[in-house]
């Protein structure tokens, strides 16, 4: 797959002799990795597992990576203590998991209004992103490295049994919804619940919530909501774009040399490429597909889209008043966006010029 061989090109810049000598020093490393998503759903579980078929060649044959399917080893909330505790090397998850011990960590996976894809690995990798999400961790007294591993594009906003055309519409709605946005959607009345994707079928079948967000168009439709739901909303405004992470304990990462640490972080930069170009290739087939079987997909009026904006700055001004660290990550990312906003004004053609 002439994919795969530039992902594994990038990845091994050293030469094949230092590659070889360095196989013969290293001590040899199997990452044990339960993974929040089932390796099964595109862009957001199968990246870990493109990620576990590369390491061992970018790596010279000194690092193995064993996945472990969501619950089989550790329950995906559980993923940050067990690796940080060493019951596991290492786990494959989102931040936005552990904004009841950390709050500013679902800055780390998805931002209501926030960066696109690009804007954020730009932050990520060139602003002040890295550095922060690393120091979440450490002062939290987290024992791990943090590696942003896997990216998708933007998510729906909600399946739902009945269309939403104004803010009463929400009201008393029962809804499994993530991180940040959930905050949103509770001041609007809704009650939000945090389900994994494998007990969201159930849930909506048996009336347990009323509607859901989860991902993308083709990752839902694996899931199978079209079959309960008809009305899919879009734009994704509380998931733009979603970073995912793996997280390493910190004694395996510093018994790694120089060169599987690198194998280790170009991999996952590798990975990120994989995971957005995936996601990316497949979601308009599967929204055609949902046409097909009775969808209707529906996107947000401008009273909604506001009303969903107007009550994320609340929050943002809750948050940021409720916890110094949240503050100051959202300040950097904010002062971020204010440069990058220039040049995204000026670069890109705006929607209705792109027919």
């Amino acid at each position: 797959m002439k994919f795969t061989k530039i992902a594994i090109a990038t990845a091994l810049t050293l030469s094949a002799s230092g590659i070889a000598l360095t196989a013969q020093a290293a001590d040899k490393i199997l990452l044990k990795t339960p993974i929040a998503f089932g390796s099964h759903l595109p862009a957001l579980g199968t990246p870990i597992k493109w990620y576990a078929d590369h390491i061992t060649k970018t790596s010279g044959g000194t690092i193995k990576m064993k996945i472990y399917e969501p619950g089989k080893l550790v329950n995906p909330t559980e993923i940050l203590d067990a690796v940080s505790t060493g019951k596991v090397n290492s786990g494959y998850a989102t931040a936005g998991y552990w904004q009841g011990k950390l709050p500013a960590s679902a800055l780390f996976s998805a931002v209501p209004f926030g960066p696109e894809a690009g804007e954020y690995m730009a932050w990520l990798y060139f602003g002040n992103g890295l550095k922060l999400y690393q120091e979440m961790y450490d002062q939290g007294g987290y024992n791990v490295k943090v590696l942003p591993c896997a990216i998708i594009s933007p998510e729906t906003s909600g399946w739902f049994k009945k269309p939403i055309e104004k803010p009463e519409d929400l009201q008393g709605l029962n809804m499994r919804f993530f991180g940040l946005g959930a905050s949103v959607m509770e001041k609007l009345g809704v009650g939000t619940v945090q389900l994994p994707g494998g007990e969201i079928f159930g849930a909506l079948e048996k009336g347990a919530i009323d509607a859901s967000e989860f991902s993308q168009p083709a990752i839902d439709e694996r899931l199978g909501f079209h079959k309960i739901v008809k009305y899919n909303y879009f734009p994704g405004w509380h998931q733009q774009s979603t970073v995912f992470e793996l997280l390493i304990n910190k004694d395996t990462w510093n018994k790694m040399d120089d060169m599987q640490q690198a194998a280790v972080e170009t991999t996952c930069m590798a990975t990120m490429t994989y995971s957005i170009a995936e996601g990316e290739s497949m979601q308009y087939s599967a929204m055609q597909k949902a046409k097909e079987n009775g969808v209707e997909i529906r996107y947000w009026n401008d009273e909604m889209l506001g009303l969903f904006e107007t009550t994320w700055l609340e929050v943002v001004d809750e948050k940021t008043s409720a916890d110094p660290f949240f503050n100051k990550v959202w300040q950097d990312l904010s002062q971020f966006r204010k440069g990058y906003a220039l040049w995204e004004a000026n670069a890109f053609l705006p929607r209705e010029t792109q027919k």
